[in-house]
């Protein structure tokens, strides 16, 4: 990795790492991740972990494993819960979201109250409507209601887990000066819409994935072309092709609470792939 990137004494710096995918996206992470965490001086990193069992959903040990791997908190949204073994651990885990939009009887929480550096900082998960299936609170309506109950003065973060960028775009206008960070995540695709409004909100679309680059969201080419052309339903394979760290580094000004920058990270690293015999 090239020179460090020099971050200012009152800048606080948030990693936002984007979808895990399967064994591949667990190997890059313990191959790059605490050296971008040194190049960039990261304070407190976050993940969308659910892709990381086979991608689709996560389970008990692998949750557990991602703190071991540098991660402060991870987040999910419709395939958090694939894992039957995840839910009830879910009832009492502390470092993993699930959207605040869900019903009551789902277990977890969909914020977090943390500190950093003397700050308090508020993350929050929310889902949202286009492409997803589940039957849950409007996110438009959801999130304004939460955010007029919130108490003191914390830096708000969200991570938005919609399939569209339009939607993911105009939860950003909705939120603009009222958060300080509107993080896209769904598509594992790194879009290139990243932005820092006037008004000191950080924004992506989609800040990507962590995993095989040269794959199709993470899963083998040959597989996924195979369904298309077949029309069989046909489980996804892990890819290995390519791995990499994709993300967005947001920087916020603790006195004003503001975003004043968001970079880009797609960090290619160096895995080894198993032997079939150990897959």
């Amino acid at each position: 990795m090239k020179g460090k990137a020099i971050k200012l004494f009152f800048m606080t710096r948030i990693l936002f790492l984007g979808e895990l995918v399967g064994r591949c996206g667990i190997s890059a992470l313990k191959s790059g991740l605490s050296g971008i965490k040194s190049k960039y001086d990261i304070d407190y990193t976050i993940i969308n972990g659910e892709g990381m069992t086979g991608g689709y959903g996560i389970g008990k040990m692998h949750s557990m494993q991602l703190g071991k791997l540098g991660i402060d908190l991870t987040t999910g949204g419709e395939k958090l819960f694939y894992k039957p073994d995840f839910v009830e651990f879910m009832q009492k885990c502390s470092f993993v979201l699930r959207p605040l939009n869900y019903p009551p009887q789902c277990p977890g929480k969909g914020m977090k109250n943390i500190t950093i550096r003397n700050r308090n900082y508020l993350i929050i998960n929310l889902q949202g409507h286009s492409g997803m299936r589940q039957s849950i609170q409007n996110a438009f309506v959801s999130i304004d209601s939460f955010l007029k109950k919130v108490e003191g003065d914390p830096i708000i973060l969200l991570q938005y887990h919609a399939a569209t960028t339009a939607e993911k775009a105009t939860m950003l206008h909705f939120l603009d000066g009222r958060v300080s960070a509107v993080i896209g995540t769904h598509t594992k695709v790194l879009s290139a819409d990243e932005r820092v409004t006037e008004k000191g909100t950080a924004f992506i679309s989609d800040n990507g994935r962590v995993g095989s680059f040269m794959s199709v969201g993470g899963f083998d080419t040959e597989t996924e072309i195979y369904k298309y052309k077949s029309q069989i339903p046909t489980r996804s394979k892990e890819a290995w092709d390519d791995p990499r760290i994709q993300g967005v580094v947001v920087d916020i000004d603790e006195e004003s609470g503001k975003a004043v920058a968001i970079t880009v990270i797609d960090e290619k690293v160096n895995v080894q792939k198993p032997q079939e015999g150990n897959r």
